[in-house]
């Protein structure tokens, strides 16, 4: 079984005996969940959860945010813990801009809250617009049909990365996307973690598009859930869709469907 309790380098996340009961400690949801992401500076990780609906994966992006605390367990956030760890970024499946508010207003909300003033917000807010391909959206209203889903998601992506997190959580964010935007997402996300280097915990049900972000997958079985089998993937970091195309890539994908279809199998 792989060794999710050691690394080579200093961790910016971890997750040692977690334990997860809603009942009293009568049954266990998660039991014996164990995970070390290491830090690397000036590169971050790209790190993908997989697993059944229903094993955890979510709960696990909860813990890490400090929204959820297990029964049982450690969790802790560049070596301090959750209450004070550093910033964490958040973005979710379901679109969570505020309607109301146009995209500048969203992306730059973060900053009103930590009490920036509005010239250093506009200037701020408008240079994570472009990073995100938004530019020219700025006096939009974030809602739907005004912004497409794709649209909506970079809103969520920019107001996430606009107060500089050191990781930033991302659960199945492209999941109710059309195929053609979800793999511009895709690369967006790619272009995104190159250029400012966070750590990137992400939670996807789709396995080839697993393989295409991460730096390193884990798998959770599951209830009771933990992680069972670990895949480094074993690509170049500057990724298109051409690495989509190589036999290496190809390979990865068998590797880890045949894995996860193992891990399902044996419940």
């Amino acid at each position: 079984m792989p060794n999710f309790t050691d690394t080579h380098q200093e961790n910016i996340i971890e997750l040692r005996g977690i334990r997860q009961s809603y009942d009293g400690g009568k049954n266990f949801i998660i039991d014996g969940l164990d995970l070390l992401v290491e830090d690397k500076p000036a590169q971050g990780q790209f790190v993908v959860i997989l697993g059944a609906s229903g094993a955890g994966k979510s709960t696990v992006l909860r813990y890490i945010a400090g929204l959820q605390r297990p029964t049982e367990g450690t969790i802790l956030v560049k070596g301090k813990p959750i209450e004070e760890a550093p910033r964490v970024g958040m973005v979710f499946q379901q679109y969570s801009s505020l309607p109301w508010r146009t995209v500048l207003e969203n992306v730059a909300l973060p900053l009103e809250y930590q009490g920036v003033d509005a010239k250093e917000r506009e200037t701020r807010a408008r240079e994570m617009i472009e990073l995100v391909g938004l530019a020219g959206h700025e006096e939009k209203f974030a809602q739907y049909p005004t912004l497409s889903g794709g649209q909506l998601q970079r809103v969520a992506i920019a107001r996430s990365l606009i107060a500089n997190p050191d990781i930033l959580l991302m659960d199945e964010p492209f999941g109710a996307l059309d195929i053609n935007t979800r793999l511009q997402m895709q690369d967006l996300l790619m272009e995104i973690w190159h250029s400012i280097h966070p750590t990137i915990v992400f939670v996807t049900h789709d396995i080839p598009e697993a393989v295409y972000l991460a730096d390193d997958i884990y798998m959770m079985k599951p209830a009771p859930s933990r992680f069972t089998e670990h895949v480094h993937v074993d690509l170049p970091l500057d990724r298109n869709r051409e690495t989509k195309r190589t036999q290496r890539y190809i390979d990865l994908v068998r590797l880890v469907e045949d894995k996860m279809i193992q891990i399902t199998s044996e419940q």
